[in-house]
């Protein structure tokens, strides 16, 4: 028994389950080579007696780190003023909660950052590695990959194919709002698209032309980078463009809000006179005046699945579905 004060050692936990010291330390590092009742006796054994594993000494065993990173290709104002990461984030600690692996979070926009990170996020630091909000054609997928570093991606940045991915029905979920503008009688749908250089800003301003030429109604375009403030910006830009413009789809909730302080601003009713339909369903799609009708999606359940891909990977049992489409659907509010 361990003295008080003391930490307990593996020999300790051997003596008091009654088995050798190889048996302990194949239950701590979950070897399947163990018998139920040796199991339940180290396991009890451990319970009793407090033991914690060296987690270097179990690296050096398994050359495992247990630390798995998350890489959000953002700033540190976009990381916290858009709640998307902040579910992400809830998402994947508690699909890592149970499997005792520790979480990196890791912030990476400029190039210096990301040679930086590129040059740790090695097996010798990380388990596996979860990537957000990519743009453009970005390497760091695929020199991950190579270097031996399993990855999994939020979304599928344009110009790459990566090896497994989680991702919302984006085109679905433009053409949702479109549609549902449409059946409201609106006829002059604008819409804030999101960055061009994203899987996700592409996608949604596509489902949002196939939608209006369904309709056979004009398209009316202008960017936003899915901040409040860019949508502030691009509101004020469609109006300048279109005074009798009736409806806005914004590519995220951020920028619909942005666009409804602006049409109060200039006088405009919402929805009597523009209605406007966002995409994410955040939490302070709820809160607005009016309740923005949005297209619905759980940045949480993306992080589960990103995580439960990863974990597989990890443990060498490669995915039967490596890439993760996840539907979404319209939540229709007071503000359309």
């Amino acid at each position: 028994m361990a003295g008080r004060g003391t930490r307990p050692t593996l020999e300790e936990v051997a003596a008091l389950a009654g088995v050798g010291r190889g048996t302990v330390s194949r239950v701590v590092n979950g070897s399947p080579r163990v018998s139920p009742r040796a199991r339940d006796a180290v396991l009890a054994a451990i319970e009793e007696l407090g033991y914690v594993p060296n987690r270097a000494a179990r690296a050096l065993v398994t050359r495992r780190t247990e630390t798995v990173a998350l890489v959000v290709a953002e700033s540190e104002l976009r990381l916290f003023d858009e709640p998307f990461f902040a579910g992400m984030i809830r998402g994947v600690s508690a699909a890592l909660n149970e499997t005792g692996l520790q979480l990196l979070l890791a912030l990476a926009r400029s190039p210096a950052e990301y040679e930086r990170l590129e040059q740790y996020l090695t097996p010798q630091h990380v388990d596996g590695v979860l990537l957000t909000s990519l743009h453009a054609e970005d390497p760091l997928p695929g020199r991950l990959e190579a270097s031996g570093v399993p990855t999994v991606l939020g979304g599928r940045p344009p110009g790459i194919e990566p090896v497994s991915y989680v991702d919302v029905d984006n085109r679905s979920g433009a053409r949702q709002a479109v549609e549902h503008l449409v059946g409201r009688g609106r006829r002059r749908i604008a819409t804030i698209a999101g960055p061009q250089d994203m899987g996700v800003g592409i996608d949604r301003l596509t489902g949002y032309r196939a939608a209006l030429a369904e309709a056979g109604l004009p398209e009316l375009v202008v960017h936003g980078d899915f901040s409040e403030a860019s949508g502030i910006a691009a509101a004020e830009e469609l109006l300048a463009l279109d005074p009798a413009l009736d409806a806005i789809f914004a590519a995220d909730d951020p920028m619909a809000l942005g666009a409804m302080r602006v049409l109060r601003r200039h006088g405009r009713s919402v929805p009597a006179d523009v209605a406007v339909v966002g995409f994410e369903d955040s939490p302070a799609a709820v809160l607005a005046d009016p309740p923005l009708t949005t297209v619905h999606q759980s940045a949480e359940e993306m992080g589960r699945e990103m995580t439960r891909l990863l974990l597989a990977r990890i443990n060498g049992e490669p995915p039967a579905e490596p890439v993760v489409i996840l539907p979404p659907h319209l939540v229709v509010r007071a503000s359309s």
